[in-house]
């Protein structure tokens, strides 16, 4: 199997568009999550905080003959994938190889485009009103075909959706077709849009904060004991993988090795985590990557700040770990991006190897009973990382989990 590397990502969050922005905001310990006030006009919604993106400017550099099929997702995507291909240096030619990919997932199509088409539907019976630039907004692949058509990626394409395991699922789909020779490079990762359609979703299952309305900065509480649910927010993440070889021909900066990947399923509960299936999954992907336990240096828990999903995941993780590996979790400053979140995580993992610093889990004051026994991270601390575990989990009872480390020659 060939080596596969990463030469390259680009990043859109709440705290702005670029890879810089969201390595100052989750170095500062600053929450991003704000009080959303036009989620206040919605009836039986509870949860009335978010973490989104004032980006208006950024997303109308994008020229309209691509723009017009986008919703917003696919723009914070088509975003994303630019800086990642200027940051590795990607030339036309290929960008253009039948060898170059462009594998990206998302929970849904635009949920801003879908709410608009609903409008026109149900509110005005009215299907005359619906464009096809519309259709193209709501598709579940409109975030990879949009991103492809921008970049010029003509290779394989491919959409994971699996909510929030999509864009991990993404990097692993690449990292597997690398491996296997099909192609040389890939554009991996997810996006997503934060609005009322997506965050009544998890409020109807309540799994959303609600507690925390008049004060949005300490909502999202990964591991706390005063934790109340997940805080949604939106956002792209993308790498550029390709093989070794590739990288070290055209003399690219590698960023790090991916190493190791594992996805699987339990069919123990539609929404709720299993701690012996995520167990399952982190063993494989070690496995996978040739790694033992106890060469592990630190964990980047999926820890959405739900009740049942952080005490699966805190199970599991000290059942194989123990207290000896650094965990911590970036949505108590990001909120839970959804599809994206496995890309934006596994790319502050990499900020954290280039700057020898774990970045915290905000908001952990008191860690709950049942995510005890880790070592969880709740300030800045300094440590080098030569080996990580990303972990992700969607509904479904699906996993997703990769293995990287510090590129040697």
């Amino acid at each position: 199997m060939r080596r596969v590397v990463v030469s390259g990502y680009g990043v859109g969050s709440a705290y702005g568009f670029g890879a810089e922005a969201l390595r100052q905001g989750l170095k500062s310990g600053r929450s991003a999550v704000k009080r959303l006030d036009g989620f206040s006009a919605y009836q039986g919604l509870h949860s009335h905080v978010g973490a989104s993106i004032d980006a208006d400017l950024e997303l109308k550099s994008i020229p309209r003959i691509y723009r017009r099929s986008m919703g917003r997702v696919a723009q914070f995507a088509a975003l994303a994938a630019l800086e990642a291909r200027e940051m590795s240096g990607l030339d036309d030619d290929v960008i253009k190889s039948p060898s170059t990919a462009c594998i990206m997932g998302s929970t849904m199509g635009s949920a801003g485009a879908l709410n608009e088409a609903f409008q026109s539907i149900v509110k005005d019976n009215n299907l005359a009103e619906i464009s096809g630039m519309q259709f193209f907004k709501c598709v579940s692949h409109t975030v990879v075909m949009n991103t492809a058509q921008f970049l010029g990626i003509n290779g394989c394409i491919l959409c994971p959706a699996a909510a929030c395991a999509s864009s991990l699922q993404a990097i692993g789909l690449g990292m597997q077709l690398i491996r296997s020779g099909t192609i040389d490079v890939a554009f991996c990762g997810g996006a997503e849009e934060l609005s009322a359609l997506v965050t009544g979703t998890f409020d109807s299952l309540m799994a959303a904060s609600c507690s925390y309305n008049d004060r949005p900065e300490l909502a999202s509480r990964p591991f706390d004991a005063k934790r109340d649910g997940l805080v949604c927010g939106e956002g792209a993440g993308v790498l550029v993988l390709e093989s070794l070889d590739s990288a070290l021909k055209r003399k690219a900066k590698i960023y790090c090795e991916l190493t190791g990947y594992n996805t699987c399923g339990n069919a123990s509960h539609i929404s709720q985590s299993d701690s012996t299936s995520v167990s399952r999954c982190i063993h494989a992907a070690l496995a996978d990557a040739g790694v033992n336990t106890s060469e592990v240096d630190y964990i980047s828990a999926h820890a959405t700040a739900t009740l049942q999903g952080d005490a699966a995941e805190a199970r599991a993780l000290a059942d194989i770990f123990g207290e000896n590996i650094p965990v911590s979790s970036m949505k108590g400053g990001l909120g839970h991006t959804l599809g994206a979140s496995g890309a934006l995580e596994t790319i502050a993992v990499l900020m954290m190897m280039d700057e020898q610093l774990i970045y915290p889990t905000m908001n952990l004051d008191t860690v709950a009973d049942d995510c005890k026994g880790l070592d969880h991270v709740s300030e800045l601390r300094e440590q080098s990382i030569d080996i990580f575990v990303k972990n992700c989990f969607a509904f479904g009872g699906i996993n997703a989990v990769v293995v990287g480390r510090r590129y040697t020659a």
